[in-house]
């Protein structure tokens, strides 16, 4: 498995909003007002595949709306504890959350188009959750936005092949759902 990319100065001037968080050489919090608000911004550019960094740090814990799930159970579940925890959903992501493996050592976060630095990161929730304890209402403002996101029980497998990457265990989901 490809690690965390090696730290590479980065010469920007970035706002004052942003804030450094547990991965300073990828990325930077970039917080406003208001809930769910802010985001994880690169500090650095990412090519499409590039493992952008082990997901370490995990904590298994109840499912919740800050959780992200990790396996097909209902108490698969895990807490970030990083700044991960202000990647933002997209229906169009530029990354993913690759939990598919079942040696938790070896879940990262990969990059599935180009990011420039300063752009935020998005991932697809449906990607990682069968069905949300707290649906939204989407404002990705894609050109694919599902509208209300509510989970991978709630999209066609065709709905979730065009977004990229699902998870694994979602995929088990959606076939024993499709049977």
């Amino acid at each position: 498995m490809t690690t965390c990319h090696s730290p590479r100065p980065v010469d920007i001037s970035l706002p004052t909003s942003y804030k450094v968080g547990s991965h300073p050489t990828l990325f930077q919090i970039d917080w406003q007002p208001g809930d769910f608000n802010s985001s994880l911004k690169a500090v650095r550019a990412f090519r499409a595949g590039d493992i952008i960094c082990p997901m370490e740090g995990l904590t298994y814990g109840a499912k919740k709306y800050t959780s992200v799930q990790c396996g097909p159970g209902p108490d698969d579940h895990v807490e970030l504890n990083s700044d991960l925890v202000y990647v933002n959903h997209s229906c169009e992501p530029n990354v993913a959350f690759d939990l598919s493996s079942p040696r938790y050592t070896e879940w990262h976060v990969k990059a599935l188009k180009d990011i420039s630095i300063g752009e935020p990161l998005t991932f697809f929730y449906p990607s990682t959750e069968w069905d949300m304890v707290q649906p939204f209402r989407c404002n990705c403002g894609t050109e694919t936005c599902l509208g209300e996101v509510k989970g991978a029980f709630a999209l066609s497998s065709d709905e979730l092949r065009r977004r990229g990457f699902i998870n694994d265990y979602i995929w088990k989901k959606v076939q024993e759902r499709d049977e």
